[in-house]
């Protein structure tokens, strides 16, 4: 079976059913969870994770509420987590602060993607000072020197987004977005690669290149299909359909069905 990182928007569509989501993306087989807290301004997400950050900030998202979700998740099941979320929300509530309480709550890292390297607000030191990850997300196109520059950094996970722009669209994986991916391997990092990941073929087509994958915007798409057909249903019954159809997609994904 392949590897996985599954990508969910807490809070989406409500607080009850996006534990629903994680139950169903844990079961189908997800070796990590990506539990992006929502922000307004999403700026590298394409048309779906927008749309599903805004209903879930109109549905009562808060910092603080994401933490105290994510704590919740750690302790239902044993999957390594990852906060992802924008330069914004870290900083109003300030970066140290905003690292601690994420690894209080039991994520493992973050995914900050509009903090890079040198440009981070001492992200980099404050997450090494406090012994958590924090993922550093680059793109196929980086130049040696900035490789370089990461590899003074020696993180232990690193995020390859496999094309410039926005998520959503399918990416085509080349000799040039895999050959780059197999030129990471000095860094020492697992490396998680994503941007357009929704079909089982990709998924084989990184597993010899890549610690796991990176699914987001095609599981966010079921979530936000199955929330609006069962919109006249009970929550229950709403949240048992999100559950199901992420555990299917989930394990064909890995391979587990």
């Amino acid at each position: 079976m392949s590897r996985i990182m599954a990508h969910m928007v807490s809070f989406f569509p409500d607080r009850d059913r996006s534990m629903a989501v994680v139950e169903g993306l844990v079961a189908g087989g997800a070796s990590y969870l990506e539990i992006q807290f929502p922000f307004s301004d999403p700026s590298a997400d394409g048309p779906a994770i927008q749309s599903a950050c805004w209903s879930a900030l109109e549905a009562g998202f808060t910092v603080d509420e994401g933490f105290r979700f994510v704590a919740d998740v750690r302790k239902r099941y044993d999957v390594p987590i990852f906060i992802m979320t924008y330069a914004a929300l870290v900083c109003a509530r300030g970066v140290r602060e905003f690292i601690s309480a994420g690894q209080d709550a039991g994520a493992l890292g973050f995914i900050l993607p509009d903090l890079t390297p040198d440009y981070d607000e001492g992200v980099y030191e404050i997450a090494e000072e406090l012994r958590t990850n924090v993922m550093p997300v680059i793109v196929t196109t980086m130049s040696t020197d900035r490789l370089r520059l990461l590899e003074q950094r020696r993180p232990g996970y690193l995020y390859v987004a496999l094309r410039r722009g926005i998520t959503g669209s399918r990416t085509e994986l080349g000799t040039e977005n895999l050959g780059f991916l197999d030129r990471l391997g000095p860094l020492g990092a697992k490396v998680m690669a994503g941007f357009g990941i929704s079909e089982r073929a990709q998924v084989e087509a990184l597993d010899p290149h890549v610690h796991a994958a990176i699914v987001g915007s095609t599981l966010v798409r079921t979530v936000a299909g199955a929330a609006a057909r069962t919109s006249d249903q009970t929550p229950r019954e709403s949240a048992d359909e999100i559950r199901t159809l992420l555990t299917e997609q989930v394990a064909n994904l890995v391979g587990g069905s």
